[in-house]
């Protein structure tokens, strides 16, 4: 018995203390906002957003790469020696010694090919800025989720604080019952390791709250000492009739993971376009002056060439791109699939937590909040015995846990709808 009584007292003090460093952080560096504001702090600050930003503007510069013509190629062949006369750089005009070639070419490219590449870049851009939109969609899923789960552990660790506060005073008040031997120890202990539970729940509670406060700060990037206090709706808008038809439809048309992939399908088919184009050959057309080794002096030329394709006609490249244009068609028809049963799954779990909540919630809260003074202090005056009270102790916080509970899983199924629809559907 002295034993549990020291670990109970460990516990309340470590509890104790647990709360004072909450209490004191949540008046001297707390940051309480709502889902929009926590969303546009999100939007502005968060680090994985400005980088995969970045990675956008770089896909749209090799549009503007693509776009550009080839450069011309200068040759030029000068004499630096002349054996005969012993002379280096040796240039006579009146004897016409010397040698000079200078070449200028320029390649051409056929079949469309420049157009065909700049399209592929302008395909790899719009993937790029479909998984930015994508990756922005998982990021506000799990700000959203986070942010709920939050506010309902402050609200689960209000309710434990109130049973550990009662439950406290009602120990202070067995323990002088018992030293003057009016209540067994039977009772006394009971009442002692109904308390312990209590804290250990609080602890627990206290460290989720810690590890969700951890993800918070780094997805809104704010200090590291700071405390976000959530402040969420505690009835959003439940009487939206949703069309699950209408809800694919627009999933279609926001569901970046979906459009990602229409994009790759758009840039699989460009680029098989352009590998039957490389079998094409290119032309290069040049202009040439020879001074002194050709059959004649002062020699000027007009060069046309192209490789003959005897070898090499872009075979393998040409089948790959076929092969990978059928798998990313089938990949489409996965996405299409998924994205429907995506969104019917999430409007069915929303019509469920929709019905978990009655008009009356706000009403039996107070009643029951009422019901629980009411127990206790028929407890302290001895009108009901220790088994009834423990049970309806028990009843009072596993009631109110699932009543939070319920309400976090509304805000999830809201999460889960506008995730898998890719849009705000409902607010949060």
């Amino acid at each position: 018995m002295l034993l549990k009584h020291k670990l109970a007292s460990a516990v309340l003090f470590t509890l104790a203390i647990g709360a004072a460093h909450l209490a004191d952080a949540q008046t001297t560096d707390t940051l309480r906002l709502n889902f929009q504001d926590a969303e546009k702090q999100f939007i502005q600050n968060n680090f994985a957003l400005l980088a995969q930003k970045y990675n956008v503007e770089a896909s749209k510069a090799l549009v503007d790469q693509a776009k550009l013509w080839d450069n011309p190629d200068l040759t030029t062949d000068q004499n630096i020696y002349d054996g005969g006369s012993k002379k280096f750089f040796y240039h006579n005009e009146g004897e016409g010694m010397g040698q000079i070639f200078v070449q200028l070419s320029q390649v051409f490219r056929t079949a469309g090919k420049r157009g065909k590449q700049v399209q592929v870049a302008k395909d790899d851009a719009k993937v790029q800025q479909a998984e930015f939109n994508d990756l922005m969609r998982n990021l506000r899923y799990n700000l959203q989720l986070d942010f709920s789960q939050l506010a309902t552990l402050i609200e689960q660790g209000k309710v434990y604080q109130n049973e550990i506060s009662a439950a406290t005073n009602l120990v202070n008040a067995i323990q002088k019952s018992y030293d003057v031997g009016n209540t067994s120890m039977k009772d006394l202990i009971r009442l002692k390791a109904m308390l312990f539970g209590l804290q250990n729940d609080m602890i627990e509670n206290n460290k989720q709250i810690n590890d969700l406060q951890t993800e918070l700060k780094t997805l809104l990037q704010t200090s590291e000492t700071t405390f976000v206090s959530p402040i969420v709706n505690p009835s959003p808008d439940k009487s939206s009739i949703l069309n699950t038809q209408d809800l694919i439809a627009q999933a279609k048309i926001n569901r970046a993971d979906y459009l990602s992939n229409q994009y790759q399908l758009e840039s699989a088919t460009h680029n098989l376009s352009l590998q039957k184009a490389m079998a094409v050959p290119d032309i290069t057309l040049g202009v040439a002056y020879d001074r002194n080794s050709s059959y004649a002096m002062n020699y000027y030329g007009l060069q046309i060439g192209m490789p003959l394709p005897f070898f090499n006609r872009n075979q393998g490249n040409i089948k790959s791109a076929k092969h990978n244009v059928m798998s990313q068609e089938a990949t489409v028809k996965d996405s299409e699939t998924r994205l429907k049963n995506d969104v019917v799954a999430a409007v069915n779990q929303y019509n469920l937590s929709k019905q978990l909540f009655s008009t009356q919630e706000q009403g039996f809260n107070q009643q029951y909040d009422k019901l629980f003074d009411n127990m206790l202090k028929s407890f302290k005056e001895r009108q009901i015995g220790l088994v009834e009270f423990v049970d309806f102790f028990d009843t009072y916080k596993d009631t109110k846990l699932k009543m939070l509970q319920q309400q976090f899983t509304l805000q999830k199924s809201i999460a889960d709808l506008n995730y898998a629809t890719g849009t705000t559907v409902i607010k949060p």
